[in-house]
């Protein structure tokens, strides 16, 4: 591969999906699938640039927040017959006209595979650049016997079924996982499909294979992510606000009442520490809570930090506070523990949940802290961002 040399990769994602609405925007550990796929790309040396092929002004956005450009699908290929090839010619025609740059290598990338890894996909790009395929595929390895349905009953698709060979016995099969597919860009202009002359398998981690096409793989998939996602946290340069619930996230989420009826919560000072040195480095602050207890806004004032409490719908008033203050809500750190905090989730770009959230809190977030709520939770999450000494420009 020279530096003049222009590799491709083209993520074909449709706004419309029957078998999962919305799919391509789903969150996995806090990021839409289409991000998800944009990352993997972005992070593999060999790859000089992303592309989201959509028909769909959100899908759009959300690839261009993580660093891809998008070209609109016109509508006679963008419906449920049109093929993915479709769009990836149309895509690398986009692509030429608005770079001046002809393409050598094209990629094919399905945002339904949220494991993709920067590995399988310069795997798939190496043998095309090195001369050695002009196609290949990401394939796991597979020793499962196939059968098929008969008048007779079932018959082996793989196997006799007669003679079951023991597994080391067996010639190697690989399933193809549907993640990657690169081509040499001419022969595809040529040939208008992904397979043609010599095809190179690019072997992956079989524990990473899984495509969403219902929602019990969608499910599957967060369940999935905090084991198999590399664990992430953002930096200041990350991050342009920061939005903490109170609830549960700065308190235990206990109430003590007394015989009066008086209700009584206790806060962790190394959060108030933290919240101090975010304050300092001049991070935006919010505290953001349903409750309409007054200690919500005692607290803030202690802190010293604006506060919106006792809200019905968190998210309508977080997403009028991003536009107030002129923030794009991608750019936003929010913390929170549990169910009534996943539409605020959804809309900014890095969703927290504290080491004591809900279940389904956790795997909706991009980043998790090992700190329970009430315990020090935000204390981490400004190390995160400040670093353990939470230095700021004024200390």
């Amino acid at each position: 591969m020279t530096s003049t040399t222009t590799v491709l990769a083209v993520i074909p994602a449709r706004g419309g999906s029957k078998g999962v609405p919305a799919k391509n925007l789903a969150p996995v550990a806090g990021l839409p699938l289409v991000a998800r796929a944009v990352r993997a790309c972005r992070d593999a040396r060999l790859v000089t640039d992303v592309v989201v092929s959509t028909d769909d002004a959100e899908i759009a956005a959300a690839g261009r927040a993580v660093g891809s450009e998008a070209v609109h699908r016109p509508a006679a290929i963008a419906g449920d017959t049109a093929s993915s090839e479709s769009a990836v010619l149309h895509a690398m025609d986009a692509f030429e006209a608005t770079h001046g740059r002809r393409v050598d290598v094209v990629l094919l990338v399905q945002c339904t595979s949220p494991f993709l890894t920067a590995d399988d996909v310069n795997g798939a790009v190496e043998p095309i650049v090195a001369g050695a395929a002009e196609t290949a595929l990401t394939v796991a390895p597979s020793h499962g016997f196939l059968w098929r349905r008969t008048e007779s009953g079932g018959t082996g698709v793989n196997h006799d079924k007669a003679h079951r060979p023991r597994r080391q016995d067996r010639e190697p099969e690989y399933l193809e996982t549907g993640a990657v597919y690169a081509m040499d860009a001419e022969g595809f202009r040529g040939h208008r499909h992904r397979f043609f002359g010599r095809t190179a398998l690019v072997v992956s981690d079989p524990a990473r294979v899984l495509e969403i096409d219902d929602p019990h793989d969608l499910a599957r998939a967060r369940a999935l992510a905090p084991l198999l996602d590399t664990p992430l946290t953002p930096r200041a340069e990350d991050v342009d606000a920061v939005v903490l619930d109170f609830d549960g996230t700065q308190t235990d989420d206990r109430v003590h009442i007394d015989a009066d009826g008086r209700e009584f919560v206790s806060v962790h000072r190394g959060d108030g520490l933290g919240i101090a040195a975010l304050r300092r480095a001049g991070i935006p602050l919010l505290i953001l809570s349903t409750e309409q207890n007054p200690v919500v806004a005692a607290r803030a004032r202690k802190l010293r930090i604006p506060v919106l409490h006792g809200v019905d719908r968190k998210d309508l008033a977080l997403k009028q506070w991003c536009e107030e203050q002129g923030i794009d809500p991608q750019r936003v750190l929010y913390a929170g523990n549990d169910v009534n905090d996943l539409p605020c989730f959804h809309l900014v770009g890095w969703p927290v949940a504290v080491g004591s959230a809900h279940d389904s809190v956790r795997a909706a977030a991009r980043a998790v802290t090992v700190t329970p709520g009430g315990s020090g939770a935000i204390r981490e999450i400004a190390a995160w961002l400040l670093g353990p000494e939470l230095h700021t420009p004024n200390t």
